[in-house]
């Protein structure tokens, strides 16, 4: 069994805790997820199964979506809701048009400095236990991409606003840096993802219909790998081509049958024949890495037992 299911995460509980319910559910021990979700959180959340874990990586790369609730009027150690209050101020100056101004302020090139409270680390130790023991460490500002920030309501001290961003963006920070920018100080009260790359709500499952489905159930709801990676263009080869891709090849140019219009220097491409994914590998014309073939070779995947 391999591919992705999309997970409509409920609110209290951990994305680890996702992962471990779908292995329970699906008899698998190779299971993980993309684009990590706080308890608080609900909304999309990628789980791959089997070999499918090893595209994780350019799973999470993607842009994401999210629905946000902000309260003005304080900010919290962990910036949302579930941390203690820091410091309050006055909110009832700020009305809509305040409002509006300050998200003109973080559209487009952000920087943002990663709190406390998140599972990056420093000398291998999560930042969130290290400020669960009252330290904290200098983290080195970010530069996001708020690609699009809308209010959807203002009803003060709750303010709701959708937001478009890429990967490792904070929304929680966003909150922070918006009630230090309207002076009033804000945190986070709720978060759904509704976007992951081209993957909507519209395609999620809940964790209770996979649970119910059984290990049989379980594979009709699933993505194969290319249609996962379905944004990342295919190039398609065959006959000895795929067999020396297989013991570690890369194929030239001149063996691509189908997608050859469809090469960028530099790019990600899929390689494929039939329906398979053969390998996911980077368009290299300069092969600095790998001296046979034109392309820089990252995964390679054998056929599976039917």
């Amino acid at each position: 069994m391999q591919g992705f299911l999309i997970i409509d995460k409920p609110a209290g509980m951990t994305s680890h805790d996702v992962v471990r319910r779908v292995r329970r559910a699906a008899g698998m021990r190779r299971v993980g997820h993309a684009g990590t979700l706080d308890p608080l959180a609900t909304g999309l959340l990628p789980v791959a199964i089997g070999d499918a874990t090893r595209l994780i990586e350019y799973f999470s790369e993607r842009e994401k979506g999210y629905s946000a609730v902000m309260r003005l009027g304080s900010e919290t150690d962990t910036q949302d809701s579930e941390g203690a209050v820091l410091a309050t101020a006055d909110w009832q100056e700020v009305d809509a048009e305040q409002m509006e101004s300050a998200l003109t302020q973080f559209r487009g090139e952000v920087e943002q400095t990663p709190p406390m409270y998140s599972a990056l680390k420093k000398n291998g130790v999560p930042l969130y236990k290290l400020a669960r023991q009252g330290i904290e460490v200098e983290r080195p500002v970010r530069t996001m991409k708020i690609h699009s920030l809308d209010m959807t309501s203002f009803a003060p001290p709750e303010v709701c606003f959708d937001v478009v961003c890429s990967k490792g963006t904070y929304v929680r920070t966003l909150c922070h840096d918006l009630g230090r920018q309207l002076g009033c100080f804000a945190h986070m009260t709720g978060l759904r993802r509704f976007l992951h790359g081209r993957f909507d709500l519209s395609v999620a499952v809940t964790l209770d219909e996979v649970e119910q489905r059984g290990v049989e159930g379980i594979s009709e709801l699933l993505l194969s790998p290319l249609d996962a990676l379905s944004d990342i263009p295919r190039v398609m080869i065959e006959g000895e081509a795929c067999k020396r891709l297989l013991n570690g090849v890369p194929p030239t140019v001149d063996e691509i049958k189908v997608g050859k219009g469809e090469l960028q220097e530099g790019a990600l491409v899929c390689f494929v024949n039939g329906s398979s994914l053969l390998a996911v590998a980077y368009y290299d014309l300069e092969r600095q890495v790998e001296t046979r073939g034109d392309f820089r070779l990252q995964k390679v995947f054998y056929p599976q037992e039917p």
